[in-house]
């Protein structure tokens, strides 16, 4: 069975019979689904994180989804910065393009991860890979992906956790719309503080 074969078979009633399956093992199964995110780039964020909520209740799908995102970034982004040194990464970030892009991300490391860490859908695992091979502090990283992806997490734990609310009542939506707006202007106020911060350590 090819890989898109797979794929095909993720839908959210196979994960929501899945999970209910696994039930006994608590958690784990929830918490795995999402860890896996960051090394299986095709994996539907968006469906696995609103079925952990139906199936385990919002704040608890919320918690669930938002360990295993965010603990499947930082093990990504840790194995990328270890092997950064290898003779094959260091040929790769020493093309002009890639230079450009590494010099780029070290200006805007924590706007680069944070921001891009908030929407549900995008190149997690590029994000992660090219933050560690710009060498970018172990902290900024951790804070950029803890409150970036809580963000995103919450947001779609709110609409999975009753999905069927928000297809009859769609301009309930612009609540979580206005707060993703409220945590990117919060955000960037972190921001603020956090390189005058590092600028002064």
């Amino acid at each position: 069975m090819s890989l898109s074969d797979i794929l095909s078979q993720i839908t959210e009633d196979n994960i929501t019979k899945m999970l209910e399956q696994y039930r006994d093992f608590g958690p784990f199964p929830g918490i795995f689904l999402t860890f896996m995110k960051s090394f299986v780039p095709p994996l539907p964020t968006m469906v696995i994180v609103g079925v952990n909520a139906a199936v385990y209740g919002m704040w608890w799908g919320f918690l669930y989804s938002w360990i295993g995102i965010v603990s499947g970034c930082m093990t990504t982004f840790l194995i990328v910065r270890k092997i950064s040194g290898h003779r094959y990464i260091q040929r790769m970030a020493q093309k002009p393009k890639v230079q450009s892009s590494l010099i780029w991300v070290r200006r805007n490391a924590f706007s680069y991860v944070f921001l891009l860490s908030i929407f549900p859908v995008g190149p997690f695992v590029v994000v992660n890979i090219a933050a560690a091979i710009a060498r970018m502090r172990l902290r900024s990283f951790a804070i950029a992906i803890i409150f970036g992806k809580a963000i995103m997490v919450l947001s779609v734990s709110y609409i999975g956790h009753d999905l069927n609310r928000f297809m009859e009542r769609p301009l309930e939506l612009i609540y979580v719309v206005l707060f993703v707006g409220a945590s990117l202007w919060i955000s960037k106020k972190i921001e603020k503080w956090f390189t005058r911060d590092h600028e002064t350590a």
